[in-house]
């Protein structure tokens, strides 16, 4: 694996029963959405791609042939692997990559489903050019995740609070940058669901085990902040705050 792809990896191996349990990732409409997407679709071969906590793996499963989970951290795999079993989902198998080397033929996929993993990608022109290559031509693709105001005041303090969070943060994208970037993959989007998610302070922070120093500099970025930068974000008194997500509807063209 490349420096990048060792070091989220490396971050997140210790995290995975975080992510299991996790009220933002296990529950939410975004789900909701990628369950009707797939509903009826018995026959279908579906990538988790980045599958993290495995929450859109189970909700998906039951409603297809087969889910691969697939995702760059071997513990997060594992805890989606016992999940499965204990879910009684055998439908679901388990595979590390990275999202832009896949291990699969092309066409081998009938719908890949991505959420909140993008923002980690080394490269996510050649994940999604990954992506669009294991789909089969038609096939259906759905991408959430969290995205970045095109404001670039607003912009550059989501960035900042990103990375002192989580060092194996890289960028959250707007939602134009990732349409943009679907369609040079071969994707055409003909949807777009946007969502509020609300970032309770100390669990965001527990969750990915920032350090206090960390957790320090967040909330004295939050309290020098411009008026707009707080009012845009919802910034609570205790840090809590307001973030965006995008659920992006597509077709492999």
């Amino acid at each position: 694996m490349t420096t990048q792809h060792a070091f989220v990896a490396q971050e997140y191996g210790g995290r995975a029963p975080d992510y299991v349990t996790s009220a933002v990732h296990s529950a939410g409409g975004d789900l909701d959405q990628v369950e009707e997407a797939v509903r009826g679709l018995s026959t279908a071969r579906v990538l988790d791609l980045g599958c993290g906590g495995g929450h859109v793996s189970y909700r998906a499963a039951p409603h297809v042939a087969e889910v691969i989970a697939c995702d760059i951290t071997q513990a997060m795999l594992d805890a989606v692997a016992a999940t499965a079993a204990e879910r009684g989902l055998s439908n679901i198998a388990v595979r590390q990559a990275a999202a832009e080397q896949l291990p699969f033929p092309a066409a081998s996929f009938d719908v890949v489903l991505c959420r909140f993993t993008a923002h980690h990608w080394q490269d996510l022109e050649a994940g999604l050019r990954e992506a669009r290559r294991v789909l089969k031509p038609g096939g259906r693709g759905v991408f959430i995740d969290t995205v970045a105001p095109a404001d670039r005041v607003l912009d550059s303090h989501l960035q900042a609070i990103e990375l002192l969070r989580d060092a194996s943060h890289v960028r959250n994208y707007s939602t134009a940058e990732l349409v943009s970037a679907l369609s040079r993959a071969g994707f055409a989007v003909e949807g777009i669901t946007m969502r509020r998610l609300r970032m309770e302070f100390s669990v965001w922070t527990a969750r990915t085990r920032t350090p206090a120093s960390h957790a320090d500099a967040i909330r004295s970025l939050q309290e020098r902040a411009p008026a707009v930068v707080r009012e845009s974000f919802a910034v609570g008194p205790d840090g809590s705050f307001d973030l965006d997500a995008a659920t992006l509807m597509t077709v492999a063209s």
